[in-house]
C-alpha cells in the first residue's frame, strides 16, 4: 500500500511515517500543508491518504477541505482523517458523498498501532472506520422519545460497533458471541430504528450514522 500523509506537526508526521513503514506500508509523501497534500496526491496517486483536519495557515478545517477536494478530483480516493478532538461535524462532512473509503480517528488512536493500521487498511479497501468516541457522542445526543431508547444494552453495543465500520464477524469477536447472534441483533436494530436493511460495508454504516445524525 502507498500512502500520502498530511500533518503539520513534524514529530507526529515522522512518527506516522515510521509506524506505517514498520507495518510494510510505503509512505510516498509526508507533507505539512493542504496545498502540498493536493500536489502529492496528484503526482503520487496513492492507495490511501492520512490527513490532519487542521492544517496551516488557519488551523481550522484546511485538511478536511483538502481531502474533500482531492476526492472530487480523484473519486474514491481513500481518506483517513485525524483529529485532536471529537468533532462529529467533520465526520458527517467526510461521509456525505456516500462513496465509502473514509475514516475519522482521534489522534490518540495512533498510539495503538494495530488499531490505527487496521483502520487505514479498512479505509483503503473501500470501507469505513469511525472513531468510537465520535460514535459514543452521537449515541448520547438523543431525544427523549427517540426509538434508540428501545434498544437493549447488547443492541446498543452492536449498533456502536456497526457505526465504527465493523463487520458482523468482527462484532462477534469483540463481544465474544456467535455471528448468528450478531445477525439477529442487527436485524432487530434496523427494525426498531425503521431503517431499510442494507448489505455489509460502508452503506450500512452510512445508514446508521444518518440515523444518529438526525
Amino acid at each position: 500500500m502507498r500512502v500520502v500523509i498530511a500533518e503539520d506537526d513534524a514529530l507526529l508526521r515522522e512518527g506516522l511515517t515510521l509506524i506505517l513503514a514498520g507495518e510494510g506500508i510505503e509512505v510516498v509523501a509526508a507533507v505539512e500543508t493542504a496545498g502540498a497534500f493536493l500536489t502529492a496526491v496528484a503526482e503520487r496517486r496513492p492507495d490511501a491518504t492520512v490527513v490532519d483536519v487542521r492544517l496551516p495557515p488557519g488551523f481550522t478545517d484546511e485538511g478536511l477541505r483538502a481531502a474533500l477536494e482531492a476526492r472530487r478530483h480523484h473519486p474514491g480516493l481513500p481518506v483517513l482523517v485525524l483529529s485532536s478532538y471529537v468533532e462529529d461535524r467533520y465526520a458527517a462532512d467526510l461521509l456525505a458523498d456516500g462513496a465509502g473509503a473514509t475514516g475519522y480517528l482521534l489522534k490518540q488512536r495512533v498510539g495503538d498501532v494495530a488499531e490505527f493500521t487496521d483502520a487505514l487498511r479498512r479505509v483503503a479497501a473501500g470501507g469505513t472506520a469511525m472513531d468510537p468516541e465520535v460514535v459514543a457522542q452521537l449515541l448520547t445526543r438523543r431525544r427523549s422519545d427517540d426509538p434508540l431508547r428501545s434498544l437493549t444494552t447488547r443492541e446498543r453495543e452492536v449498533l456502536a460497533l456497526m457505526a465504527e465500520g465493523r463487520t458482523n464477524a468482527e462484532i462477534a469477536e469483540v463481544l465474544v458471541v456467535s455471528e448468528g447472534a450478531v445477525n439477529k441483533h442487527v436485524r432487530n436494530i434496523f427494525a426498531k430504528l425503521r431503517l431499510a436493511p442494507s448489505d455489509s460495508g460502508h452503506r450500512r454504516v452510512l445508514a446508521v450514522l444518518a440515523y444518529l445524525n438526525r
